[in-house]
Order: structure tokens, then sequence, then C-alpha cells
């Protein structure tokens, strides 16, 4: 029988918490991920259910999340028929968490389990959704820069409340899960759609560990995908942008034409002498100058008119080839 969702100073029964990982080449993980999960779920007095997302790997990880299913009843896994990204297939996971709370995580080790307890402990205090901050990323200098301006911006241009190093390592209780899982964009960017939907939501910092081993898989493009997807699916602060930019030019080139009809009056009615601009070079630099922002506001234009089709094509957002879930 499953368990209830606690409430606030009441705890009626064992709770069950889901608890699902993206994996992508990370056969040498799996082991040591489960043994340190299932420790922290006995510290914060839960029973668990571990849904491993296979999301396309070319190693061994799958077999290795089908030995812990051999000894383990409670661990899970759906394998992907091919990969189709980091969100995606943390979406695929969730959308079989059967707990009463679900935490996503990460299947490298850098998201501490030990931060377990800390979250359910929170969560069985009222918090809806318990989501954590990076206090120390240990990224390089420039992808850290990088990383910050992207959060930074997000944020401004998206109107959400995005902090640094905000991950999705997090907890939702099961309502929230359901309210997010009947979100049907077709571009996920959890981070901002579980900030977006609101509900009692309480932040915890931690410190990045290194990984256990392995390599990051989140690549400069990766990020770029992401960042995109978090600036063009929240707000049109991009569109707003390039019209208030075409009315700057728009004024200046009034001014402009003003200025220089004003001289030639001038000129004819023998009030003034001062040259007419002969108007070579300014018409050149004009039109690459136009040119160039009109360009910039075609790809933007394109870029929500290319999300808005890829939405309308109605493709699910990942392929299960094999699954096995109790």
């Amino acid at each position: 029988m499953r368990g209830i969702t606690a409430q606030k100073g009441k705890l009626n029964m064992k709770n069950i918490i889901s608890i699902v990982f993206p994996v992508h080449n990370e056969e040498s993980n799996i082991e040591e991920l489960y043994n340190q999960v299932k420790q922290a779920c006995s510290e914060a007095g839960v029973d668990y259910e571990m849904i491993y997302v296979d999301d396309g790997s070319t190693d061994r990880s799958l077999d290795a999340v089908k030995r812990l299913r051999n000894a383990d009843p409670k661990v899970g896994y759906l394998s992907l028929s091919r990969s189709f990204g980091h969100q995606c297939a943390i979406f695929a996971g969730m959308t079989k968490a059967a707990g009463d709370a679900c935490i996503t995580m990460d299947a490298d080790l850098q998201h501490p389990p030990s931060l377990i307890p800390k979250m359910v402990e929170m969560w069985r205090n009222g918090a809806e959704v318990v989501y954590t901050t990076k206090e120390n990323a240990n990224l390089p200098f420039l992808k850290n820069l990088i990383v910050k301006a992207s959060y930074r911006f997000i944020s401004k241009v998206s109107g959400l409340s995005l902090s640094f190093g905000q991950s999705d390592f997090r907890l939702l209780d099961k309502k929230v899960l359901s309210v997010l899982l009947d979100m049907p964009e077709c571009h996920k960017f959890l981070r901002g759609q579980v900030s977006w939907i609101g509900f009692r939501q309480q932040g915890i910092p931690y410190n990045v560990g290194k990984r256990h081993s392995g390599l990051p898989k989140y690549s400069f493009r990766s990020l770029s995908r992401l960042a995109l997807d978090g600036i063009f699916s929240f707000g049109r602060y991009p569109l707003h942008l390039v019209m208030l930019f075409a009315l700057v030019i728009l004024g200046c080139s009034s001014a402009y034409i003003i200025m220089v009809l004003t001289i030639w009056v001038l000129k004819v009615l023998g009030i003034v002498n001062i040259p007419v601009p002969p108007g070579y070079t300014d018409i050149v630099m004009a039109v690459c100058f136009l040119g160039s922002v009109q360009l910039v506001a075609i790809g933007i234009l394109s870029e929500y008119v290319g999300r808005i089709y890829d939405q309308t094509k109605g493709r699910p957002p990942f392929i299960v080839t094999e699954a096995a879930v109790k």
C-alpha cells in the first residue's frame, strides 16, 4: 500500500519517494549511486523506488541497471530508443514516478545523495517543491562565467526567479508533479517550468562534488541549447527588444532626414551656405546596418516560429523501447 503524502507536523505512515536518474554512459557510476541513495533513503526514514532512464547510452549502463533490478525489485528502468537529451530523459522518468514525492538527480554523483534526508524533512514540513542551488559549481573560469551570465539573462528576459546554480536536483510533491506532467511543451526547460508553476518552494544550497567517474556530458553546445530553451519558452522579451531597437533606429533616421531637409531648404533660400551631405557613404552604412538588424529580427522570429512548428507536429518527447518499472 502506498504511503500518504505527509502533512506539516504529521506522518501517519512511511512515505515512498520516487527517485529518477537520467543516465547517459554512466556505467561505472550506477552501483555506487544506488548504494548511496539507498543509504540516504534509510536515513530519511522513507521507502523508495529508483527509476533509471537510459538516454541512448553506448556503453553498458543499461546492463548495470538490469543487474540492480534483478537484486532489488524497487529498482526500475526505462530504455529510450535514442538520446533525447537530459531534460526529456528526466521527464520520461517522472511519468513513471508513483511515490508520494519525486526526486530527480543526475547519475554522476555530483548531486550529493546525502542531501536527500534534508529535502525529505523540508517536504514533510510543508514545502511542495524543494530545489537546490550550487554554492560551488567546480567549473572552469570561462564556463562558470558563461553559466552565471546565462542564468541572469534568462531570469531577466523570462520573468522567472532562477538563482545561479539552480539545477535539476529537486524534490516535487506528487500534486506538483501531476501539474508539471500535464504541461505539453515540446522543448522542455524543467527549471523554468518548476519555477513558473508556483506552489510552496524552498531551496537548499550545496557544493557540487567531483564526478565519481566518467566525463561530463554537458558541453557548451548543450548549455547553449538549454539557455535558448529558457529564453524562448518563457517570454517574448527578444521580440520586444527588437521592436524597441527598431523604434530607436526610426527616431535616429527621422532626425537625420529632418536635419538634411532643413539644410537643403535653408541653402535654397540662401540663408546658409552649408554643403548638403553627399549621401553615398551614409547610404551604404545605413543599408548594411538596417540589413543586419533585419536579419537578426528574422532569426528571432524564426526561432519562435520553429518552436510553434515543433509543437504542432505533436511528436512525443521520448520513445521507450524497453521498460521495467514496478
